[in-house]
């Protein structure tokens, strides 16, 4: 109910003012809530993966390199050999196909340019064709 003030002529009128001090207690209140939990809450873990952890090394590493055109090129040892985005799974299960399952590592090395998309595209098109070993090539800034 708003307060009623009254000035000597006998008229008065109401006060509609919104009172800020319960607002300010509570907001308060809150603070010194957040203030003494927050050192309480233990921060989240993630364990990534690092590199160099492999227990064995591949007997056989299949490179597979998306150029700046989106032109991509399987390289297995010395030999060198356009494919496209379609046939590229394909490639690599038949590059694959005189090791034993697991024994060969596949690396796709992409430019700074293509869209992560094709490279997941990729990595996608590896996995549903059973590729098990699949690592993404990094370049160290100089």
């Amino acid at each position: 109910m708003p307060a009623m003030v009254s000035r000597g002529s006998g008229r008065r009128r109401t006060i509609s003012e919104i009172n800020m001090v319960p607002f300010i207690d509570v907001m308060l209140v809150l603070l010194i809530i957040f203030m003494v939990t927050a050192p309480l809450i233990a921060p989240s873990m993630i364990d990534l993966p690092s590199i160099g952890r492999a227990a064995k090394t591949p007997d056989q590493v299949i490179q597979v390199t998306i150029r700046k055109d989106e032109s991509i090129e399987l390289k297995t040892g010395d030999k060198s050999a356009p494919t496209s985005f379609d046939a590229v799974a394909d490639a690599v299960v038949s590059a694959q196909a005189g090791h034993a399952p697991g024994t060969s590592a596949v690396v796709i090395a992409a430019d700074k340019s293509v869209k992560y998309e094709n490279v997941v595209k990729v990595m996608d098109a590896l996995q549903k064709k059973g590729v098990q070993r699949i690592g993404l090539s990094v370049q160290v800034a100089k």
